[in-house]
């Protein structure tokens, strides 16, 4: 048994998994996988292209069509996706590694939340399966009309690498509960606990080539994927830019249906009437800092009423220690490291640009942990922001929060609005009316009243705007899965 709390080599099989067994790239092209701990070379993954997913895909169409997933009860695949979360709990401790170092999140969180919840999200989708019913139509007695929902087929999926495990199970759970076969394409950021996936459902007894991961980057694996002409469904989380680049590809092909769940800058706004500001602050602070930043939902706009910012910052400011980046690997830790060099110049650039457009910089600003060979940055936290600076309106994905003030409701609710993001938002006051009234008012598809991040399977994860057309989670989310069929029976009444 691997302890998670200990930096024990694992030895890491970077290969594709297609149709049942562990495979090289058809081209044997390999790309290096480094952590963002230390630097330090992990293995080497299978740089997958088109004729891998053509492998790929034509594994998961064979799985389809003849029924081996698919032609069975919804009972019998509840059984199975039950196993298969009980596989990922039996090794959490390995899975919880494996993500801290190929993407550098504390590991007390890749334990307790990543592999937690990848599991439940799995076994939720499967207990639910057989407890969707079909409907019949209400016709004039010559008709029955029967309403049916279907598996749309093959089913392509592209996650990020921030929450690896997690963005995949939201996906192929209920696809894979629906009956559909997947070919998932990790992201080359963070692969393996995905390419871990697959191994694990196939001991619990998934069928070979009914789940497919195929690794590789965006332009050679992931492009090929989406413009698949055998793939009836994509389903894909990252950066607004490629979602628009997917429904492109999506149309240019099959007109596949394409699902996508994209980024994010959501507003928490505070007022001077909060029911709790010590609480507001532990929010504001834990979650821009929670995952150091990466999260699409991160609420990166904290509005602050004027009468009492003076007094929230001290009390923010004062928490700021507590998210010092420090090894992942220890127990302790609560911020980790940034996924790559390239995101920690990323969130470095960024940082450089609210100095240079006037933001007063309160804390953070700069890299850390310059001998660990590691990529760390400092939480950073900005006042003095306008809505119309770089670092207000583009989605950072690291830790750094900026500070706006308001004085008025309808004003806030105006700047909070004025995004092309609208994924989440928070408000807090102890007035039930303007809660009401603001959260019908903001363009986000969730909205925390009194509290940020709280959250559960059973409600949808998804945003308005340029955040996306997808929905995760909750039974909502069968309907990008599933076709909804119509048979209409014609009825000669015999009396």
């Amino acid at each position: 048994m691997i302890s998670p709390l200990t930096d024990q080599t694992i030895a890491f099989d970077g290969r594709a998994l297609i149709n049942g067994e562990r495979v090289a790239a058809r081209s044997g092209a390999v790309f290096d996988c480094l952590s963002p701990v230390d630097g330090r070379l992990l293995t080497q993954v299978a740089r997958c292209a088109e004729a891998d997913i053509d492998a790929a895909v034509a594994a998961a169409r064979a799985a389809f069509e003849d029924r081996r997933w698919a032609g069975l009860a919804p009972a019998q695949r509840k059984r199975v996706m039950i196993k298969f979360a009980d596989q990922l709990l039996a090794h959490a401790d390995e899975l919880a590694l494996t993500e801290t170092l190929d993407m550098g999140k504390p590991i007390q969180y890749a334990r307790s939340v990543d592999v937690n919840s990848a599991a439940n999200c799995l076994r939720w989708y499967g207990e639910a399966v057989d407890k969707v019913y079909d409907e019949i139509a209400p016709t004039a007695d010559t008709a029955l009309a029967l309403i049916t929902r279907q598996p749309v087929g093959v089913v392509g999926v592209i996650v990020p690498w921030n929450y690896p495990m997690i963005m995949a199970a939201w996906k192929i759970a209920p696809a894979l509960a629906a009956g559909n076969s997947v070919v998932l394409k990790p992201s080359e950021k963070s692969p393996l606990t995905a390419l871990r996936l697959a191994e694990l459902a196939l001991a619990a007894g998934i069928p070979p080539g009914v789940f497919n991961v195929v690794p590789g980057f965006g332009p050679e694996a992931g492009s090929p994927l989406a413009l698949h002409m055998d793939v009836d469904c994509i389903a894909f989380t990252g950066s607004t830019r490629v979602g628009k680049q997917i429904h492109v590809m999506a149309g240019q092909s099959n007109l596949k249906r394409a699902w996508t769940e994209l980024g994010g800058k959501s507003p928490n706004i505070v007022f001077a009437d909060c029911p709790d500001l010590d609480r507001a602050v532990e929010a504001a602070v834990g979650s821009i800092f929670f995952n150091q930043g990466e999260s699409c939902n991160a609420p990166s706009r904290l509005f602050v009423e004027d009468s009492i910012k003076d007094r929230f910052l001290e009390k923010a400011l004062a928490l700021v220690p507590r998210y010092q980046p420090a090894n992942p690997l220890d127990k302790h830790t609560v911020m980790g490291a940034v996924v790559d060099q390239t995101q920690l110049n990323t969130v470095l650039r960024y940082i450089e640009s609210g100095k240079q457009e006037g933001a007063k910089l309160l804390a953070g600003g700069a890299q850390a942990l310059l001998d660990s060979g590691g990529c760390y940055v400092q939480p950073t936290v900005f006042d003095g922001v306008r809505n119309d600076m770089t670092i207000a309106r583009e989605e950072i994905f690291g830790p750094v929060l900026s500070v706006l003030s308001f004085s008025d409701a309808a004003e806030v609710v105006k700047q909070a609005n004025s995004s092309v993001y609208g994924l989440q938002a928070a408000v807090w006051t102890r007035d039930i009316n303007k809660a009401h009234g603001i959260a019908r008012a903001l363009r986000a598809g969730t909205v925390h009243v009194n509290q940020y991040d709280e959250d559960d399977i059973t409600v949808p994860f998804g945003g308005f705007k340029q955040s996306g057309v997808g929905r995760d989670k909750s039974l909502h989310a069968f309907d990008k899965y599933t076709e909804t069929k119509t048979t209409w029976i014609r009825i000669d009444s015999p009396v």
